[in-house]
C-alpha cells in the first residue's frame, strides 16, 4: 500500500528552462529528510506548461535519483486519453513504482466515460504499474465518482489507492465504505490530511503534500505520528504547519480603477516565491502563471517570519541543506525582487 508523505515536487527553472541540476538538489534534500516519496510532474511541477520531452526528462532524473531510495510516482495523466497511454508507457519503461492520473480536464467526461475510456485503459495496458487516480474537482471541472472508483479497484489488482482533494469529507468516507481497508487514501490538501488521518470513516494513509517542498521533515513527521498512534504530538505538529499550509492558496483582496476584486493566487505560484526567498532552487512560474501581488507577498513574508521565531526548527532543515540564513533572506529587500507584481 501506498502511505507515507510523498512531496509533489516543483519543477525548478532557470532563464525559463528547466534547472535539471536544481531539480537534482530538490530531490536530494527530500531524500535527506527521510520523504516516503516523490511526485513526479504534478501539478505542482507545472505540468501544464511543461513540453512533453521536459515532462518526461523530469521525470527520468527524478525516478533515477529516488531508486531504492523512496518511491517515485510520474504525473502521467491527461484529458486525452492517447497522452496519458504515452507518458505512462515511457513512466514504465524508467521503473516508476507508480503513475498519477488526474481526472481529465476541461473536456469534462462523465465519471462513468472516466472510468471507462481513461482510468480502465491505463489499467489495462500497464497491469504491472500502480495506478493512482487524482481528484480534484475544482482544478478540472470533473469528478471520479466513489462508485466508479470502487468499480476500478474491485476489478484492477494495480488501481489501490487514490489522491483525494475534493476537500468534500463525504466523498472522502464513501471512497472507504466502498473501496475497503485495503485501499489508500492519500490526502491532495495538506490542511486536512490530519482531519482524513484521524477521522475513523477516512482514514487516510498519507499526503501527497506540497508544503513539504519546503518543510519535509516536519510534515513527513506529522505523517508518522499518525501512523504510529501519536496523535498528541502530531496535533501539536498540525498547529505549528497550519499557517504553511494557508499558503498554498493565497487570496487578496485588490483595488482597480473600477472597484475592488478578489485575487487568488494558486499553487505552485506562493510556493515558488517563498522558494525563491529562501535560496532554493525554484525559479518563477511559466506564463500564464506570473508573480504574486504585493499584498500576497506581505502575507507570506509574515506568515513565514512567524513559523520561523516560533518554530525555527520547522524549516532549519532548508537552511541547513541550502546554506542560507533565514531571517537574511525574510528581511532583505533584494531577495524579493522580480517575485511580485508593485501594482494590480
Amino acid at each position: 500500500m501506498l502511505s507515507g508523505c510523498c512531496t509533489a515536487l516543483v519543477t525548478p527553472f532557470k532563464d525559463n528552462s528547466v534547472d535539471y541540476k536544481g531539480l537534482v538538489k530538490l530531490v536530494e534534500f527530500q531524500l535527506k529528510n527521510r520523504i516516503s516519496g516523490i511526485l513526479a510532474a504534478g501539478t505542482t511541477g507545472e505540468s501544464p506548461t511543461l513540453t512533453w520531452d521536459e515532462h518526461n526528462k523530469v521525470i527520468e532524473n527524478i525516478a533515477k535519483k529516488t531508486k531504492n531510495k523512496c518511491f517515485c510516482i510520474a504525473g502521467t495523466g491527461s484529458n486525452n486519453t492517447k497522452e496519458a497511454l504515452s507518458a505512462t508507457d515511457h513512466a514504465a519503461s524508467i521503473g516508476v513504482d507508480a503513475v498519477l492520473l488526474v481526472d481529465p480536464y476541461y473536456n469534462g467526461p462523465s465519471s462513468l466515460e472516466i472510468r471507462k475510456e481513461y482510468i480502465e485503459p491505463v489499467a489495462t495496458a500497464f497491469p504491472n504499474v500502480q495506478i493512482i487516480p487524482y481528484v480534484i474537482p475544482g482544478r478540472t471541472g470533473t469528478l471520479l465518482l466513489p462508485e466508479d472508483l470502487a468499480m476500478i479497484c474491485n476489478r484492477f489488482k494495480n488501481v489501490k489507492a487514490v489522491k483525494e482533494a475534493t476537500g468534500d469529507l463525504e466523498n472522502m468516507k464513501r471512497i472507504r465504505n466502498f473501496c475497503g481497508p485495503g485501499f489508500s487514501i492519500l490526502s491532495g490538501d495538506d490542511a486536512m490530511t490530519y482531519h482524513m488521518m484521524t477521522d475513523p470513516e477516512i482514514k487516510a494513509d498519507g499526503v501527497v503534500s506540497v508544503i513539504s517542498n519546503i518543510a519535509p521533515d516536519a510534515v513527513a513527521k506529522m505523517v508518522r505520528l499518525l501512523k504510529e498512534g501519536d496523535r498528541t504530538e502530531a496535533k501539536r505538529l498540525a498547529h505549528d504547519l497550519k499557517p504553511l499550509f494557508e499558503l498554498v492558496t493565497i487570496k487578496t483582496i485588490e483595488q482597480t480603477p473600477y472597484g475592488k476584486v478578489t485575487c487568488r493566487a494558486r499553487n505552485p505560484l506562493s510556493l515558488k516565491v517563498l522558494m525563491s526567498i529562501l535560496g532554493m532552487p525554484s525559479g518563477g512560474c511559466r506564463q500564464p502563471l506570473g508573480k504574486i501581488t504585493a499584498n500576497g507577498l506581505k502575507i507570506i513574508i509574515e506568515t513565514v517570519r512567524n513559523v520561523h521565531n516560533n518554530n525555527p526548527e520547522i524549516l532549519s532543515p532548508a537552511a541547513d541543506f541550502f546554506g542560507v540564513n533565514i531571517n537574511e533572506r525574510l528581511n532583505n529587500p533584494s531577495y524579493l525582487e522580480g517575485t511580485y507584481y508593485e501594482k494590480y
